[in-house]
């Protein structure tokens, strides 16, 4: 079972911002389960935060910007990219400034920050991760850009980038597992190309920007005076160029860009605001596709409040009906659970097939069979049921009975032929024997009913 995790304690970190010039000040705090990540802007009268998911995007030049109301920050995507590395769910961040700090230009000053202070799992919150069922892609014709993302049982990254340039070859990135991350990707620098420079800052960006946090690229020449000119602009100091290459530094990479664009790509689509269990394929990636890729998949989720659970037949139960039948009394027909496929703390998965055979569809309806929807019910609860009863020393002694029923919606129906599988989950901790709990009932990946009931756990006569 894979559970929620937040910061151990908070860190703090000082530095100027890249677009503003601002020296800012940004705190990382735990934060309680289901919290998610959220930014405080603390300089702003009240306080106001912002989550930190794509719906909020309104602009990627040369950023990720999240904008509600007044309220706006900028340069997010490398501290994004470090929370997610660490797999942290829940987070409060603190920020006196429209923009995180630059730093060194990487995700490497939050990834170690992070590292240092630990990051600790939290009891009974279990982690929700966006399991890619089928390929999810977005492209921009302008630019090329493409960004795809498939099915896999884990989280990996590919990542082609090229420019075009003389001095920059076309470079590949990939990352097989996110342990890898701190090592291969976290300190993978911010870039940009001399011709931009003048550009960027007639849109008033880039004015914290030095050789210090940034890969200076110098791939068209130009007469001296005119690199002089920018470094004054920028107020710094004035450097001699006399051929192309990078300015003032070395790569640590001979892939950096790449690398630093992979690390752009994970902080912006870890704005889904899950983990991602899938394969990602980014060709010529930027903030605006990823971003809209983030928000393509943001609407995806919007449509159910969860995801189907993945339900692969050839994979044994961990419940078949013969141990059901140990626990619970039902039998034909009103036995409404053929097997269970995952069971955990505070959540299982059941499955129900649904077959012409049915006795109910004599009358319900034999010219339209119809599965009722309070046999659906019946058979969430006694999903429910197996949940509560597994916790138990001694399941066979006790049973479960129906105290309420509550927001019951019937959503689409349910025919002979139909795989129904239930997730059920504890809404609250069991107090004296009384369970509350919510359910969902999918059929092809989509809910068909769920409800909300109240069960009490009673020892056997």
């Amino acid at each position: 079972m894979s559970l929620q995790k937040t910061l151990n304690s908070s860190f703090e970190l000082k530095g100027k911002g890249l677009h503003t010039g601002l020296e800012i000040h940004i705190k990382f705090l735990p934060a309680e389960a289901n919290h998610g990540i959220r930014i405080k802007r603390v300089d702003l009268e009240g306080q106001p935060d912002i989550p930190a998911l794509a719906d909020y995007v309104t602009s990627t030049n040369r950023g990720t910007i999240l904008k509600r109301g007044e309220l706006q920050i900028g340069t997010i995507e490398h501290a994004m990219a470090a929370l997610y590395a660490h797999e942290i769910d829940n987070c409060l961040i603190e920020v006196d400034s429209p923009e995180f700090p630059i730093l060194d230009g990487s995700a490497k000053p939050f990834y170690d920050a992070i590292t240092q202070v630990g990051v600790i799992e939290q009891e009974k919150t279990e982690k929700d991760v966006y399991i890619v069922r089928q390929k999810i892609e977005f492209s921009d014709a302008e630019s090329g850009a493409k960004i795809m993302i498939l099915p896999d049982d884990q989280f990996s990254i590919d990542v082609y980038v090229d420019y075009k340039s003389s001095v920059v070859a076309p470079q590949y990135a990939s990352l097989d597992s996110l342990s890898d991350f701190g090592k291969e990707i976290a300190d993978a620098r911010t870039f940009v190309f001399v011709r931009e420079i003048e550009p960027l800052l007639s849109m008033n960006l880039i004015k914290g920007g030095d050789l210090e946090n940034a890969i200076v690229i110098y791939d068209k020449e130009m007469p001296q005076e005119k690199l002089f000119k920018l470094a004054d602009l920028m107020n710094q100091p004035r450097v001699e160029v006399d051929e192309l290459g990078i300015i003032g530094t070395e790569l640590r990479y001979n892939n950096e860009l790449a690398r630093h664009k992979m690390l752009d790509v994970i902080g912006d689509l870890s704005l889904i605001g899950k983990q991602i269990q899938g394969k990602i394929i980014a060709k010529y990636p930027g903030h605006k596709v990823n971003t809209a890729l983030a928000k393509k998949i943001r609407q995806e989720l919007k449509k159910q409040e969860i995801q189907a659970p993945a339900y692969d037949d050839s994979i044994p139960p961990v419940l078949d009906t013969n141990a059901i039948r140990t626990m619970l009394p039902h039998r034909w027909p009103i036995q409404m659970v053929d097997k269970v496929i995952d069971i955990r703390e505070r959540s299982i998965v059941g499955v129900k097939n649904i077959t012409a055979n049915e006795t109910i569809f004599m009358g319900h309806f034999p010219d339209e069979p119809v599965m009722p929807g309070v046999l659906l019910i019946e058979a969430m609860a006694q999903t429910g049921g197996l949940l509560v009863l597994h916790q138990l020393e001694d399941p066979e002694l006790y049973s479960t009975y129906f105290l309420k029923i509550d927001n019951v919606k019937f959503r689409q129906k349910v025919v002979p032929g139909d795989t129904v599988i239930f997730h059920v989950s504890l809404m609250d901790e069991i107090r004296r024997g009384v369970a509350t709990m919510k359910g969902y009932a999918f059929v092809g990946g989509v809910i068909t009913t769920e409800a909300e009931f109240m069960a009490q756990i009673v020892k056997n006569k």
